[in-house]
Order: C-alpha cells, then sequence, then structure tokens
C-alpha cells in the first residue's frame, strides 16, 4: 500500500494521458496523495478541471506562476515527492531529461530533483525504436532513471508494436516497488528466463524443455526486494511477473540484443536455458518431406550471452550470475564453467529425467562461487529464487 507517500504525477501530451485519469485514481485508492503537473501539451489531451477533480488537488502547469515563484514552488514541488511519476513520458520529454533542457515546469522539475524518478513511456513504436530515443534511454537509464514499459500493442495512430504506455495498475504496482525498502532499492537488474526457439523453417525451430518458473521466480523476488528488474525471456509457459519490466525474444540473438539494450545495471542473472546451436541456413519456406530422403542440417554456434555479458570491459555489471543445468559431474563442470565464462557465481542443478527439475515445481541447486561450492537443500523454485535474491542483495549491498 501507498499510505501516506506524495507522488509527483507529470502528464505529458500523448493520447495515452487519458490513463493518467485512472492511474491518479488508483494511487489515491492506496492512499498516496498525488500532485499533478500537467504540461501545456498535455491538457491538449485532458483537463485541468478532470485531473484536479481526481486528484483533489491544486494543477501545476506555468512555470512562471508569480504566487508559487515567489517562493521558488518549482523547487519545492521537485523535492516534496517520495516519487516522481512522468507518465505518458513522451519522447520530447525524455529527450529534454537526457539533455538536461528546463524550458517548462515539468522539464525544470525534473532537473531540479533529488528524488527518485519513474517514466511510464509512450508514443509510435518508429518514435520509440528510434536511434535517437535509444541513445535517450540509454542515458536515463545510466542517470538511474526507473522505467516501466512500455507495452506492446495496437497504436491509436494504427501501427503495431512497442510505444504503449503500461496500464495504470502496471504503473502502480512499479511505484510500490520503487517505494519498497528492501535492500535491492535503487538497483537495476537484468534478469533472462525461459527457453529459446532457433528456427528451421517458418513452422519448425530447435527448443527445450525450460518452461522459465525458475527464471520467473528469481525476477519476482529480486522485485519484492525494492529491484527494478528487466525481464528478458524467452517463449516459457510461466507467466512474467508482475511489476518488472518485460521484453519478449525469440532466439539467443534477439536474448543477446535484449540483455546488451538493458545495460548498464548493477546485477545480471542468467537464468534462461539458451539453445546452444541454431541452424546456420534457416529456411524461409516449410521443409518439404521427400519420400527416402531426410534433410540435412548445418549448425552453428549462437553467441554465448553469459561470456559476454560477464567479460565485458564497459558496463560489466558488478554481479554476473550464470545457471549451469548438468546431467553428470555437476559440481566439476559448473567449476569450469564460472572459470570459462568469467561470470562471479554459478547456480549449479541436476536435471537428468528422473530429478523432475526441469519443467517441475522443485529445485536442488549448489551455488558456486570463488570460496567454493553451496550445495542448498532441495526446495521450490520460489524459495531457491528468495535465498538467491538475498545473497544478491548481500553482495550489491
Amino acid at each position: 500500500m501507498l499510505a501516506s507517500t506524495r507522488i509527483l504525477l507529470i502528464i505529458g501530451g500523448g493520447i495515452a494521458a487519458y490513463k493518467a485519469l485512472d492511474l491518479i485514481r488508483r494511487l489515491r485508492e492506496r492512499g498516496a496523495a498525488v500532485t499533478p503537473v500537467l504540461t501545456r501539451a498535455g491538457a491538449e489531451f485532458v483537463t485541468p478541471l478532470s485531473v484536479s477533480a481526481l486528484a483533489g488537488q491544486k494543477v501545476y502547469g506555468d512555470l512562471f506562476d508569480l504566487t508559487d515563484e515567489a517562493e521558488m514552488g518549482h523547487i519545492e514541488l521537485s523535492r516534496s515527492a517520495d516519487l516522481i511519476v512522468v507518465a505518458p513520458a513522451t519522447a520530447d520529454l525524455m529527450a529534454k531529461m537526457a539533455t538536461g533542457q528546463a524550458d517548462d515546469l515539468a522539464s525544470t522539475l525534473l532537473l531540479a530533483t533529488d528524488t527518485d524518478v519513474l517514466l511510464a513511456p509512450a508514443m509510435n513504436v518508429r518514435m520509440w525504436e528510434h536511434p535517437a530515443t535509444q541513445r535517450n534511454i540509454a542515458v536515463l537509464r545510466a542517470d538511474g532513471i526507473g522505467m516501466v514499459g512500455p507495452n506492446s500493442g495496437d497504436m491509436a495512430c494504427g501501427e503495431y508494436g512497442p510505444g504503449r504506455m503500461a496500464e495504470p495498475l502496471e504503473i502502480v504496482a512499479a511505484v510500490e516497488d520503487k517505494l519498497a525498502a528492501g535492500p535491492l532499492a535503487g538497483k537495476r537488474i537484468v534478469v533472462t528466463s525461459g527457453p529459446t526457439h532457433e528456427p528451421i523453417d517458418p513452422v519448425r525451430y530447435i527448443a527445450n524443455r525450460s518452461s522459465g518458473a525458475q527464471g520467473t521466480a528469481i525476477a519476482r523476488a529480486l522485485a519484492a526486494l525494492g529491484a527494478e528488474v528487466v525481464f528478458v525471456s524467452g517463449p516459457a509457459d510461466t507467466p512474467p511477473p508482475g511489476g518488472v519490466e518485460v521484453v519478449r525474444v525469440q532466439s539467443a540473438r534477439d536474448m543477446l540484443a535484449a540483455v546488451e539494450g538493458a545495460l548498464p545495471v548493477d546485477a545480471a542473472v542468467f537464468a534462461a536455458a539458451v539453445a546452444d546451436w541454431r541452424v546456420k541456413s534457416a529456411s524461409d519456406r516449410k521443409l518439404k518431406k521427400t519420400q527416402g530422403a531426410l534433410p540435412v542440417l548445418e549448425f552453428e554456434e549462437n553467441p554465448d550471452i553469459l561470456a559476454t555479458v560477464a567479460q565485458r570491459e564497459t558496463h560489466r555489471p558488478r554481479l554476473v550470475v550464470g545457471f549451469a543445468a548438468e546431467t553428470d559431474d555437476v559440481i566439476d563442470n559448473a567449476t569450469a564453467k564460472r572459470a570459462r565464462k568469467g561470470c562471479d557465481w554459478i547456480v549449479a542443478n541436476d536435471v537428468r529425467p528422473e530429478t523432475g527439475i526441469m519443467g517441475g515445481t522443485d529445485n536442488a541447486v549448489t551455488l558456486i562461487t570463488a570460496d567454493g561450492a553451496e550445495a542448498w537443500p532441495r526446495m521450490t523454485k520460489v524459495e531457491v529464487a528468495a535465498r538467491l535474491a538475498q545473497r544478491v542483495a548481500e553482495a550489491l549491498a
């Protein structure tokens, strides 16, 4: 709950501004006080009267309001809140933040604040994917700015893709996580999960039995301790957790690109079961069955995501955690893997079919660190996640 918390809500100019009205209502239901700032463009989509009525507060919009500025009101506004939420955060607002501009009340508040900021981006898919926007996002993340969304879906402009503002309840969950007084508050962590699918042709692919349950549980446990989590998931059976940034991918190359796009982070936990190989030349047409002949598939190695991140010279996370799913010589193989990949920890488990671990609800792991091997008793994947999240918090303290 958000009882007695103070939220400064900046409403940017975009069609998604209508969701800010429901967001105000949802925040107030949970006990938060909401002070609204409506940009000039935002006022083209929602009226100051409707915003004020829902917030039960005066709406601020003009930097040069003489009554407020006589006492440097923009400075007071920027620092009296427990959290600043920008919803919708337009491409223009994020560009101003990334470059330090302050030409209206919203951008001045964001530049003058020492309070945590949470953005809910919303824009056309092409604007979101534009290199300039992506550069700005990288700058903002490096500055410690939190983000929730955007989601993928149909746009008001008729296009489809990432750029839809997160739903009000998603933003509320992110606000609750951001304000949680957990040991990982202020930390940004990327978690990979699930299998990857490597195409053979448009209807067939190479995959594995990973359900994504362990990675999902880890992401949820880290978020519960206050971390801002980027959850990069292959096509898993287990639904992603709430209150985290979800990036859906298919192949190993997709997953590597998503992970590198999430950097810099404080920690990276690679729980995904990434395919080691892919078909060298996947067919763009369905391979037909030929009587008396079998198709010949030539394979090549997929990128090694764990080693790539663990061995980075720049933006290497302080803590890199890999997983080793083994069927024999579990400890020896996992120990060798840790040294070979250059990561800090390896979480090793025995995934022989008779253990029921791959795709099951339980896990039995051994944590391999520089200090040696620490065997954990068999427990649920949720319990493994909670224990690992606590160890991550201790390492990042």
